[in-house]
């Protein structure tokens, strides 16, 4: 008991003190419970029911959440997982999620749904991979994307926040009302509504 104690509070300090991407990037976290080991080599914490970690910008929770590597780079969540990246006011909710806090790429597997608040865009898909420093969001398998009166559909895409700018490819498909396009590859300007369509273009305009 004296290890499992000695083990928690020196991840409780590495996490506070030492678990950092830059100086104003320290993090806390919570549990029912918590284990963990410092082992050169083998640096996990393991939280376990109501699991709860948050940092300057981003709050992470679940039923399961490990924190490993070195200077606790990976953070790997299980189970009803909800984010809020405070900064950007972006929600997420998946099954399974994977954050690398160096190269601030987070993925997602699973039910996943991305809700950029700013934007008034929810995206969901059953892979999702997102690049916090470039602001660009992959999506995969059974994607549906939402923004006002639009629905996009298709298989893949591409979402680079900053430009507002919308890549669909594999059986795209946008609704926009009581319109339709379909098309091998579509691009959507989200800031005009646009939509360019490349290869086997089709359309239904309903006055």
């Amino acid at each position: 008991m004296k290890k499992l104690l000695a083990a928690v509070a020196i991840s409780l300090f590495m996490l506070n003190a030492g678990g950092t991407l830059g100086a104003s990037d320290v993090f806390t976290f919570r549990a029912d419970s918590i284990t963990g080991t410092r082992s050169m080599g083998r640096e996990v914490t393991i939280l376990s029911g109501n699991a709860e970690v948050r940092s300057d910008t981003m709050l992470l929770r679940a039923d399961r959440i490990e924190i490993h590597g070195e200077n606790n780079r990976f953070i790997y969540c299980i189970g009803n997982v909800w984010g809020f990246e405070e900064d950007r006011n972006i929600i997420f909710t998946t099954d399974i999620l994977r954050h690398d806090r160096i190269l601030q790429i987070t993925r997602m597997e699973g039910n996943s749904t991305l809700e950029d608040r700013e934007n008034e865009i929810v995206a969901r898909a059953r892979f999702i991979e997102y690049d916090d420093e470039n602001e660009v969001a992959i999506f995969q398998i059974g994607v549906r994307l939402f923004a006002d009166d639009m629905v996009c559909r298709s298989e893949h895409a591409v979402y680079n926040r900053r430009t507002q700018i919308l890549d669909l490819s594999g059986f795209p498909t946008v609704f926009m009302g009581d319109d339709e396009f379909r098309s091998d590859r579509i691009r959507v300007d989200l800031n005009t509504n646009d939509v360019v369509m490349e290869g086997g273009a089709t359309g239904i305009i309903r006055n």
